[in-house]
C-alpha cells in the first residue's frame, strides 16, 4: 500500500523504516530540512526501558505542590486559557491512581522490553551508529527517603521482567567514579545494566538516510496544512512546500508529536496529548575533561535529570514545563540543569561553550502512547510518547507496521 507518514522524527521515521521493511511504498512529509530536527534534536540520549515509568504517580502530587512557583522546579505549571491544558492537568491527576499507575507501568514496561529487541536487531542488521554506549544506566539518590522508596520500587520492576540492581552509595561511585568528587552525598541508587544510551539524532538521521536507500521518499521543507476527509476514510492531505499542495496515499500515519491533536481535532479525531517543554544542555568536554567525565548514564532522582555521555560532549537533560507550545529556552531553567552537573562533577569546571536547548514532548496523562488506528478507517496515530520517544521508537514503528499490514504485534500493548 502507499502510505504517508506525517513527521519526521524518531518515531516517524522509525515507522517509516518498519513499514518500508513490510514491504509498503511510504512517504514521509517534514516541515524541517531534515529529519529529527524538533523533538529528537537534543533529548537526554537514554534507552531507558528500566525506567519506562509514567510520571503520573501518587508520589508526585506532593512534589507538585511544594514545586509551585518555583521557576526552576523539575516540573512547572504555567496555567494557560487552555481547555486542553486543564483537561490535560486534570487526567494526570486522576492517573496518579495507584491502581492507574500499575497498569499504565505495565503497558510501558511491555512496549520498552519489545522496543529494545527491535532496536538491537535493527542495529545487528544495519551497523546503525548512534555514538551508542552499552554500560546501563544509574539512577541514583541523594537523599535516604529517596533511595529506600527507589529500593522497594526496584522490586516491584523486576517482577515485570525489568532487571534492576539496588546499589549501594560505594557501589554506586565504583559503577561511575566520576560521581566521587560529587559535593552532594550519593547514598545509593538502583543500576540498570541492559539498558543503554546514544544519539537520538544521529540515529535518527541515518536511520533516514537507510530508509530512504531502501526506497521511502523524504519530502522535507512541507508543512502539512489540513486532513483532507471524505465519509470514513481520509483522501488526502494539504501541505505548503516544494513539489505541490496536495499529497495523496492509501494510508496515513500521523507522527506529529506535540502538533498530533492540532492536526486531528479538525476531522473530530481526539487526540489526548499536550507538549511538556524539556531543556537540554551539552557541554563540550576537552580531552582533560573527557578523562574525569562520566561513561555510565545518569539519573538524578531528586531533581529528574538525565545525564549521557555522546563521544566527546556530556548531555544533560530534564525538567518538565506545562505551558503550551512556546520553544523559547528559559535560561533560569538550563542554569539550574547546569548547576546540578556543576555540584556533581566539579571536576570538569570551567566548562566550555554550553549549547542549550528546549523541545516539546507530546505526553498523554499516563504517559502511555497513542498507536493504532481511528475512527477513519485508513488513518493510524503513533505519537504521545512522552519523554520515552528515543526507548519506544522501534518498537512502536514495527508494531504500527504490523497494525497497517494487518497483523497482530508481537508485544503485549493495548493499541487503538
Amino acid at each position: 500500500m502507499r502510505v504517508v507518514v506525517l513527521g519526521a522524527g524518531v518515531v516517524g521515521v522509525a515507522s517509516a523504516w518498519y513499514l518500508a521493511d513490510a514491504g509498503h511504498e511510504v512517504t514521509v512529509v517534514e516541515r524541517q530540512p531534515e529529519a529529527g530536527k524538533e523533538t529528537s534534536f537534543a533529548n537526554g540520549g537514554q534507552i531507558s526501558v528500566g525506567h519506562a515509568e509514567p510520571w503520573a504517580r501518587p508520589a508526585v502530587l506532593p512534589k507538585i505542590v511544594k514545586w509551585l512557583g518555583r521557576e526552576d522546579a523539575p516540573m512547572l505549571f504555567r496555567p494557560r486559557a487552555s481547555l486542553a491544558q486543564w483537561e490535560w492537568g486534570l487526567r494526570f491527576l486522576f492517573e496518579c491512581l495507584p491502581r492507574r499507575l500499575a497498569r499504565n507501568t505495565r503497558e510501558l514496561v511491555g512496549l520498552a522490553l519489545y522496543s529494545r529487541d527491535c532496536l538491537r536487531a535493527l542495529r545487528e542488521r544495519t551497523g546503525i551508529e548512534y555514538q551508542s554506549s552499552r554500560r546501563g544506566i544509574l539512577h541514583f539518590c541523594t537523599d535516604e527517603q529517596e533511595f529506600a522508596t527507589l529500593a522497594r520500587h526496584a522490586e516491584a520492576m523486576r517482577r515485570l521482567g525489568v532487571e534492576r540492581e539496588v546499589k549501594s552509595s560505594a557501589e554506586c561511585i565504583a559503577l561511575e567514579p566520576a560521581l566521587g568528587s560529587s559535593t552532594v552525598d550519593i547514598v545509593g541508587g538502583v543500576h540498570t545494566a541492559q539498558d543503554e544510551s546514544g544519539d537520538a539524532f544521529e540515529f535518527t538521521q541515518g536511520l533516514a538516510r537507510l530508509a530512504q536507500a531502501r526506497g521511502v521518499s523524504f519530502r522535507y521543507g512541507t508543512t502539512v496544512r489540513a486532513i483532507e476527509t471524505a465519509a470514513d476514510r481520509v483522501t488526502g492531505v494539504t501541505a505548503h512546500g516544494p513539489g505541490g499542495e496536495r499529497i495523496e496515499g492509501e494510508v496515513y500515519v500521523v507522527a506529529l508529536g506535540s502538533y498530533s491533536p492540532l492536526l486531528c481535532a479538525p476531522i473530530g479525531v481526539r487526540v489526548p496529548v499536550y507538549p511538556l517543554k524539556g531543556y537540554s544542555i551539552t557541554i563540550p568536554l576537552a580531552p582533560e575533561q573527557a578523562a574525569v567525565a562520566p561513561n555510565v548514564s545518569l539519573t538524578d532522582e531528586a531533581c529528574k535529570i538525565v545525564i549521557s555521555r555522546l563521544g566527546n560532549r556530556l548531555r544533560s537533560a530534564g525538567t518538565a514545563e506545562l505551558g503550551g507550545y512556546d520553544t523559547e529556552v528559559n535560561a533560569i531553567r538550563c542554569e539550574a540543569i547546569l548547576e546540578r552537573v556543576r555540584q556533581l562533577f566539579p571536576r570538569l569546571a570551567p566548562f566550555g561553550e554550553v549549547t542549550r536547548w528546549a523541545g516539546l514532548r507530546p505526553s498523554t496523562p499516563n504517559n502511555v502512547p497513542l498507536i493504532g488506528g481511528t475512527r477513519l478507517r485508513n488513518l493510524y496515530l503513533n505519537t504521545g510518547h512522552g519523554t520515552l520517544g528515543w526507548t519506544l521508537a522501534c518498537g512502536s514503528g514495527r508494531a504500527l507496521a504490523d497494525l497497517v499490514s494487518g497483523r497482530r504485534p508481537e508485544v503485549g500493548f493495548n493499541f487503538q
